[in-house]
């Protein structure tokens, strides 16, 4: 997988042209301002994208077996997400700043490796339990693989982060959209065991993940650690402010996101009588639409400004989530696809605008974001499945209908001051 992002970002003429030019050099690097994109090393890393969150998503996706077979209520549904979410995101930002610091090419296909343990031990798990350990040792697989996979996306992006953050997430979300169709064709006839089946797209991702390690290793960032030189354009109380907009963001993206991704298949069983596999399919095309949109949000805040896409992509969904749960079955489809074209586009806008504010912490910012955005994922599931269990799964959309309002915090977003933002 060698190309000119290896030879040419720090040649050795460069590097013998005096410490200036080599700070100059390291710093470009680190920023992701390579002599081109490279599109070999995105495709990669997108893949891997795609194996690592079908594997999650699936879990996602037979909840109601688990909840049948093990006469599960939804707070303990709830405690599953909670535990795979609370175990990544914890860890995320943690492995990112050290990261920083001290890159690890070869930490992408270890972190891979936990979720394959994870995997093989939920097929065979025989209570309540074990279900926890195994997603606990899912998140952890996790918690490696987002904040290196999203340096990576950087690392190739020729300059264009929003581009390359947007083709690395498209990979995960087409994976979530999988999820649950495999679930319902595969998983829900054959039963608890042939979750095993799946551990063979854990080993293809560990394989990739390896190739793209030594492609990594040779990086010229690798050897030199964090960049020097990368200062922050904003004061820190805007940069404070900033974050602190960008994390309730996240929140009413993810919390709103868990009520669909854990209790949709719910709802669309209780509202409307349709079958397991039938609220699965509606799962399925509700992720394709997040999948759709995730690749939209990138390239479109690489021109016009990764703010304006946050604007449009948190409170310009309000309207759809407001109407669904007053939908029939139609509409709700409808609705829901909707829905995931507008808010996918926001997080690749997100994170982006995050590293413009603080350069330099590429590894930490993508853990601090990504894991954020697990964690929300997972409190909501429970705090929704507990709400559930105390009201209704109807009563449960009527309240989460309302938290995209929270997209007019955007307004209090700082211009910033990176080479493509026009925020």
């Amino acid at each position: 997988m060698q190309t000119s992002i290896d030879k040419g970002t720090l040649s050795p003429a460069g590097a013998s042209a005096g410490s200036s030019a080599a700070n100059h050099a390291t710093a470009n690097s680190a920023n992701g301002s390579t002599q081109r994109t490279v599109y070999s090393v995105l495709g990669a890393i997108s893949f891997s994208h795609l194996l690592n969150d079908m594997i999650q998503s699936l879990i996602l996706a037979i909840y109601p077996m688990f909840k049948s077979e093990f006469a599960l209520t939804f707070g303990q549904i709830g405690l599953i997400t909670l535990t795979y979410q609370i175990t990544a995101s914890l860890l995320q930002p943690i492995v990112g700043l050290y990261t920083d610091k001290h890159p690890k090419p070869y930490s992408l296909p270890v972190g891979m490796g936990f979720t394959l343990s994870g995997l093989l031990l939920m097929s065979v798990a025989g209570n309540f339990g074990t279900l926890l350990i195994a997603a606990a040792l899912v998140g952890c697989g996790s918690s490696v693989f987002h904040p290196e996979s999203s340096r990576v996306a950087r690392m190739a992006s020729g300059g264009k982060h929003g581009l390359a953050q947007s083709l690395f997430q498209v990979g995960g979300s087409a994976g979530s959209s999988l999820g649950p169709l495999l679930a319902a064709l595969i998983v829900i006839p054959h039963g608890q065991k042939s979750i095993a089946w799946f551990s063979a797209a854990a080993l293809v991702a560990m394989f990739v993940l390896a190739n793209i390690g030594r492609w990594y290793k040779r990086y010229p960032a690798t050897k030199k650690g964090r960049a020097q030189g990368a200062h922050a354009t904003l004061p820190r109380n805007k940069v404070v402010l900033a974050m602190s907009v960008l994390v309730l963001l996240v929140f009413s993206k993810y919390f709103y996101l868990a009520s669909i991704t854990s209790y949709f298949t719910f709802y669309l069983i209780s509202k409307f009588g349709v079958s397991v596999q039938t609220a699965q399919i509606h799962l399925f095309v509700f992720l394709a639409a997040v999948a759709a949109g995730t690749i939209i949000g990138g390239p479109v805040g690489d021109k016009v400004g990764h703010k304006a896409v946050i604007w449009v992509s948190i409170l310009g969904v309000a309207p759809f989530t407001l109407l669904m749960p007053y939908a029939n079955l139609f509409w709700t489809g409808v609705l829901s696809v909707i829905i995931g074209l507008v808010l996918a586009s926001a997080f690749s806008a997100i994170l982006i605008y995050a590293q413009e504010l603080i350069p330099g912490k590429v590894g930490m910012v993508a853990g601090l974001f990504f894991g954020f955005a697990f964690g929300m994922g997972g409190v909501g599931a429970a705090v929704l499945g507990h709400l559930a269990d105390a009201t209704s799964i109807d009563y449960v959309y009527k309240v989460c209908a309302f938290l995209p309002l929270l997209g007019v915090l955007t307004v209090l977003l700082p211009k910033t001051h990176g080479a493509r933002a026009k925020t």
